[in-house]
């Protein structure tokens, strides 16, 4: 399996409920996308029970930070030939998607995934920095309750050179939701002190 993991945000349905949003790595192994999920996940969850998905690529790394800082409602619109399934309306393109196959585990299933359908809707530009800064920052803030201190804060204070030499408006937004989800980790308990 290649070990290449490409940072993307999934949508899923569930039946008859919500939109899902979660950025997630994936891995593409000849013509499948392989999705490993962690235990509880809502997007595990709606692929067992609807075997549809679809990968959307983003420049918009408000997604990515506003995902793991609770923002989750973000416009989509309706895929051709997705029987409910939906794309961010922000996308450059998505690929709708079909599960193959299942590996189960208790911690981390491995979801297989076949290419459907395919549409480009704006040229891919590529990341600045910052955006890249920001996706790593969000995969951070995914970690808390993993990751010790000082690692994050070490981290943090390194991606934070990225932002102040290349962020824009949307940027500098995603980028304070992660601060602030990291201060509000890092905040003692009430009662503690």
């Amino acid at each position: 399996m290649n070990d290449r993991i490409f940072e993307v945000v999934v949508t899923t349905c569930a039946p008859p409920g919500p939109v899902h949003v979660a950025p997630m790595g994936v891995r593409y192994v000849g013509n499948e996308v392989v999705l490993k999920p962690f235990r509880p996940s809502r997007t595990l969850d709606n692929v067992l029970a609807t075997r549809t998905a679809v990968l959307n690529v983003v420049t918009d790394v408000r997604v990515f930070a506003g995902c793991v800082t609770g923002r989750k409602a973000w416009p989509t619109l309706a895929v051709e030939g997705g029987e409910g399934a939906v794309r961010l309306a922000c996308a450059h393109a998505h690929v709708l998607l079909r599960l193959a196959g299942v590996q189960d585990d208790a911690q981390r299933p491995v979801l297989r995934l076949a290419r459907v359908h395919e549409v480009q809707h704006a040229a891919f530009p590529g990341f600045n920095r910052a955006q890249a800064a920001v996706i790593e920052g969000a995969v951070l803030a995914s970690r808390l309750h993993l990751l010790p201190r000082e690692k994050i804060d070490t981290e943090m204070a390194y991606l934070q050179i990225a932002i102040d030499k290349t962020a824009g408006p949307e940027e500098l937004e995603a980028w304070a939701w992660l601060r602030e989800a990291v201060a509000r980790h890092h905040a003692p308990a009430l009662g503690e002190a």
